[in-house]
């Protein structure tokens, strides 16, 4: 799979001399040597994607728009191929890998038919005979970089509204999951776009991230990842003064009101916890549970979850795959050691799965009796686990669940209205659910607030990080 393609620069496969291993998340064993950029590669690549600007902005929107649909086109045919892909890089179920990939074509149709509607505005002047007119224009060369847990919708909310706007693109995915960035790229050169307009780097840091941030021909850099590495971008990006937009992490609280429907809320819940292990930004991690509701929610969380099938995601049966690494299983199980010690009590799990003979599998775990200082709630614990609180007034729940610095998602399961309302307006949050979970979507702008990040993806919104916008007053 890597030695078939490799590098992407000026619209050809490139397979260097330099390699890095990709290792499984399931056998621990490698799935091939992928290829690494040097830092001149990374250069190469932001010479060819500033030759391709010009050649992007003759397409006009509605040639762009073309592009991106027969570039969704090739996806769609090849989604099978693509679901065992970023099962094996990652673990996930295969039902969950092709529901993103499906998500990922969803990016290119929708920003299609946005290329077509990237709209300016005219405004009558106080000069006489004159008026003002206000022009969208691509920002120029784009520095993508993108997490490992969900290796195809991350590279498509990015490549997708930048191609749309007429901006190339230096796409740097994570190196634990590049085959999936790989196949979407080869994908992408049916669409007939111009070499340059998208190329593909992975490595190190120094070689690939380096030279991008570093080159005042990139306009704009779009980060999914940690709050510290958007924190240290942000920085990065003020010596060029370049656009920047990233969705960082999230610590989302979801809280079950006494008027809840317990079963459909459940319905809801567990899967979400526990999908991609709990490898999810918008995830549920905080439960607030009303007092009248609590016992029987934390019993019937916990049997739920002890019921789930652990093992490759490549196995049909499959709930719930492994962690990314060893450093995450680490990092899982020292948070849910740490809410123990301080007088969590464990329903189920807690520990490294046992009946493996390789792999980062942790038990999906449920902790109740959860105070919010304790870390498995004040930090997003990025895992199966389900810190569960229990609460009495709608007033202290929502100065709780407010009281996080994050404020990318947030959740409520209420059947009043008027409630419903009132909890939209109070959350601290960029997205706010409703008895759904259901916030990523191709015409929803996906995004955070406070220190879970800055822009929008998705949406009319999610193309305006993409474009600046120009004033002209012509007077005759």
């Amino acid at each position: 799979m890597y030695q078939e393609f490799g590098l992407f620069i000026a619209g050809k496969w490139e397979r260097g001399p330099n390699r890095m291993t990709v290792p499984s998340p399931v056998s621990e064993q490698p799935i091939g040597e992928a290829v690494c950029a040097t830092r001149a590669d990374t250069q190469r690549a932001i010479e060819a994607a500033d030759r391709a600007l010009v050649h992007l902005r003759k397409m006009g929107g509605f040639a762009r728009a073309d592009a991106l649909h027969r570039i969704a086109d090739v996806m769609t045919a090849r989604a099978d191929e693509a679901a065992l892909m970023i099962s094996t890089e990652t673990g996930k179920p295969l039902v969950q890998s092709g529901r993103e990939w499906g998500l990922s074509v969803d990016q290119f149709r929708w920003y299609a038919e946005e290329a077509r509607r990237i709209y300016g505005r005219v405004v009558e002047s106080r000069v006489p005979g004159g008026c003002f007119e206000i022009t969208k224009e691509a920002v120029g060369i784009v520095g993508a970089f993108t997490a490992w847990n969900f290796p195809a919708s991350l590279p498509a909310r990015k490549i997708a509204p930048a191609l749309a706007a007429g901006c190339s693109i230096v796409l740097r995915p994570s190196s634990q999951t590049p085959g999936v960035a790989m196949m979407m790229i080869d994908c992408i050169q049916a669409g007939g776009l111009p070499d340059g307009a998208v190329n593909l780097v992975v490595g190190k840091t120094a070689d690939t991230y380096e030279p991008v941030m570093a080159d005042t021909r990139v306009r704009k850099v779009s980060l999914t990842g940690s709050t510290r590495v958007g924190q240290q971008m942000i920085r990065d990006a003020a010596d060029t003064v370049k656009k920047v937009s990233m969705e960082l992490g999230g610590n989302a609280p979801c809280i079950i009101f006494d008027d809840a429907d317990l079963g459909a809320a459940l319905d809801a819940c567990v899967p979400s916890k526990f999908g991609n292990a709990g490898q999810v930004c918008v995830t549920p991690d905080r439960f607030f549970v009303h007092d009248s509701l609590y016992d029987d929610f934390v019993s019937e969380f916990s049997q739920r979850a002890k019921a789930l099938i652990l093992g490759d995601g490549l196995h049909h049966k499959t709930d719930m795959g492994p962690l990314i690494n060893a450093a995450r299983l680490t990092d899982v199980d020292a948070i849910v050691q740490d809410a123990i010690a301080s007088g969590a009590k464990l329903e189920t799990g807690g520990k490294c799965a046992t009946g493996f003979d390789a792999g980062h599998f942790y038990e999906p775990t449920v902790l109740s009796g959860v105070r919010d200082e304790m870390k498995v709630f004040a930090e997003e614990n990025f895992g199966p686990v389900a810190a569960i609180s229990r609460f009495s007034t709608e007033k202290e729940v929502l100065m709780r669940a407010n009281s996080s610095p994050m404020g990318l998602s947030a959740y409520a399961f209420t059947q009043d209205p008027a409630r419903a309302k009132r909890v939209v307006r109070t959350l601290k949050s960029g997205m706010v659910g409703i008895n759904s979970f259901a916030l990523a979507a191709s015409e929803a702008p996906f995004g955070g607030t406070n220190f879970s990040g800055l822009g929008r993806e998705g949406g009319a919104e999610g193309i305006e990080d993409y474009l600046d916008t120009k004033l002209s007053q012509i007077v005759f």
